[in-house]
C-alpha cells in the first residue's frame, strides 16, 4: 500500500469517524440542546487531527492484525468444514 493512499484513507477515515463519533458522545454528554452543534464542531475539531494521526500511524498494524485473523479464519473454516 503507497504512503499517498495511506495518507488519503486514512484523513477520510478519520474524518468520518471523528465527525459521528464526535457527535454522539456530544449529544450523550450534554443532550440536544440550543449549542450542540457549537459544542460538536468544537469536540470534532479536536478529535480529527487526533484520529488522523492515529489510523495513519496505526494502519500498517492493524492490516497485518486483520490479514492474520482472516487467514486464522480460513484455516479454522478448513478444518471445521464451514
Amino acid at each position: 500500500m503507497s504512503v499517498k493512499f495511506r495518507f488519503f484513507y486514512s484523513l477520510t477515515m478519520s474524518l468520518a469517524l471523528s465527525f459521528l463519533m464526535s457527535a454522539w458522545v456530544t449529544f450523550l454528554n450534554l443532550g440536544l440542546q440550543r449549542d450542540f452543534t457549537a459544542h460538536w464542531m468544537h469536540a470534532f475539531l479536536l478529535a480529527w487531527p487526533t484520529a488522523f494521526t492515529i489510523a495513519f500511524a496505526l494502519g500498517p498494524t492493524v492490516n497485518k492484525i486483520t490479514e492474520m485473523l482472516m487467514a486464522a479464519s480460513a484455516t479454522l473454516g478448513r478444518k471445521t468444514g464451514s
